[in-house]
């Protein structure tokens, strides 16, 4: 298929640009908070192979009180939960909490879900052996604010595992959709490196440094890969609900959106393998002391 360089696109039926430093509140609670309880089994499949990484400090504490940082719809404070912790997750978007609480219901596990900004939520002190995060800690505003109110939030000998992106280039997939839409989608607002978002942590240097203002000690940061993936037949919703690109389409109508996401699947060709959508994730396996 070739792809066009210009559409008939009036740019007011895409969502509103989005700045560069985000209201991370007013995102997470509208189309992309939306968008991830849409997708929900999706991502969670997608993304299953980070939860072993996550998963081995509960394994080394048995009963452990969790806390599970940015923990959206709750594949992670679920997964805990099964092995043996007692999670309570945090995230800023109530779609989100709402379906990890009634997932919790559903499978009568150990976990609680809490709506707030885990930088300012009054976190009910030295309470927690363990905080882990799948993806969630690069949205913060002030992150060393945030990261000092985590570590009064551990107890004595408590420590945080986290998992975050690197790169951009070494996460070509995360960025195949946008560049593909950028002749049709002209108003696409550029990645903010400086600013919170996906890839906020792709410097090793200046994740350390964040913590170790933030108070925290025996960091260390490991590099590490993971071939992630979901069925192709899966990528048009993908594309057409997640990331600047679902964004930018939430307010489209429906033809528009299927013409632009039939234009720019032809760039994830080089992720596709037989009927499945492979990719390599390229991440930090982030671990401190408090």
């Amino acid at each position: 298929m070739t792809v066009p360089t210009s559409y008939d696109f009036e740019p007011e039926a895409a969502a509103e640009p989005t700045p560069p430093h985000i209201d991370q509140a007013a995102l997470w609670n509208g189309p992309a908070g939306q968008a991830w309880v849409e997708s929900q089994a999706l991502l969670d499949a997608m993304l299953a192979p980070l939860l072993p990484v996550l998963l081995e400090p509960v394994s080394r504490r048995p009963g452990a009180e969790v806390l599970d940082v940015g923990c959206g719809t709750g594949a992670l404070a679920l997964a805990a939960a099964r092995a043996g912790a007692r999670c309570t997750g945090v995230d800023i978007s109530e779609p989100m909490v709402g379906l990890a609480r009634a997932r919790a219901e559903r499978e009568a596990v150990d976990a609680r879900f809490v709506c707030a900004d885990a930088q300012r939520h009054e976190l009910g002190g030295a309470r927690y052996d363990l905080i882990l995060s799948r993806l969630g800690v690069m949205f913060f505003d002030d992150p060393v604010a945030a990261f000092a109110r985590l570590r009064g939030a551990l107890r004595e000998g408590g420590a945080m595992r986290f998992v975050a992106w690197r790169g951009a280039a070494e996460n070509p997939f995360m960025t195949s959709a946008e560049r593909a839409a950028a002749p049709l989608l002209p108003g696409l607002p550029p990645r903010s490196p400086g600013g919170p978002g996906q890839f906020a942590f792709a410097d090793a240097q200046h994740v350390r440094e964040i913590l170790q203002q933030a108070g925290w000690r025996a960091i260390e940061l490991r590099g590490f890969e993971v071939e992630c993936g979901f069925a192709a037949r899966e990528l048009p919703g993908y594309l057409s609900r997640l990331g600047p690109v679902g964004l930018a389409l939430a307010a489209a109508d429906e033809a528009t959106r299927a013409r632009i996401v039939e234009a720019i699947v032809p760039a994830f060709a080089p992720f596709l393998r037989g009927d499945r959508i492979r990719f390599q994730a390229a991440c930090w396996c982030v671990d401190a002391e408090a």
